[in-house]
């Protein structure tokens, strides 16, 4: 698979036997490797039912390869793109529930994830959850509790995120609500919008709501 920060191989670990999936994230600035590094911390710091299992990190010559446990089932939208067919409320209504414990969990630790989407939400072996992608995650200091930077995913972030505003761990509770929105429609709000135009129209206008509302 090909990512934003990188590519994923699937591999097998000799000793164990265990599938994984491996980023190779080709290194070209000091900045690159500092926003690898952070993804590293997170992972190695998190620890729960819903997040994405950390394996290790190695490195070589110009590339940095960060191994996780392998999600069979790929990403919630690979699942309804594949089919063409938005999912169903109860199949929502699940990953919604655990893709909130993740939240829970990382907000608990003062951790933000900053690009929910159904793309970074995988489908484990046994079924399970897993929110993954940290690579534009911040932590939230005790000091600093907010952040302002515009990182993220255009039609998912929240309004004060576009607008380069303080935001908190509730930018995040945005972006899990259009990915709501994404799975019983196929795609985000304002996807039809030139980016330059969304960037005006999500924070003017009111949170969007499902287009056909009567049939959930």
């Amino acid at each position: 698979g090909q990512g934003a920060y990188g590519t994923v191989f699937k591999g097998r670990n000799r000793q164990t036997r265990e599938l994984v999936a491996i980023k190779q994230i080709v290194l070209s600035s000091e900045e690159e490797l500092e926003q690898v590094k952070q993804e590293i911390v997170i992972l190695q710091e998190c620890a729960h039912p819903n997040v994405v299992r950390y394996r290790g990190t190695y490195k070589s010559l110009d590339s940095l390869w960060i191994t996780m446990e392998y999600c069979s089932g790929g990403s919630v939208d690979a699942a309804f793109n594949a089919t063409k067919r938005p999912l169903k409320e109860n199949q929502i209504s699940f990953i919604l529930r655990e893709v909130l414990r993740g939240l829970h969990y990382l907000h608990s630790q003062r951790k933000i994830h900053r690009d929910i989407k159904a793309g970074n939400v995988l489908i484990a072996d046994d079924g399970a959850v897993r929110l993954a992608d940290f690579g534009v995650s911040a932590q939230l200091l005790n000091t600093m509790s907010r952040r302002n930077t515009f990182v993220g995913t255009l039609y998912w972030m929240a309004p004060e995120a576009i607008l380069e505003k303080e935001y908190d761990e509730r930018a995040d509770v945005w972006s899990l609500g259009i990915t709501a929105i994404e799975m019983a429609e196929l795609s985000p709000p304002h996807i039809d919008l030139h980016q330059g135009r969304a960037i005006f129209m999500i924070p003017k206008e009111p949170p969007p709501l499902l287009q056909e509302r009567d049939q959930w």
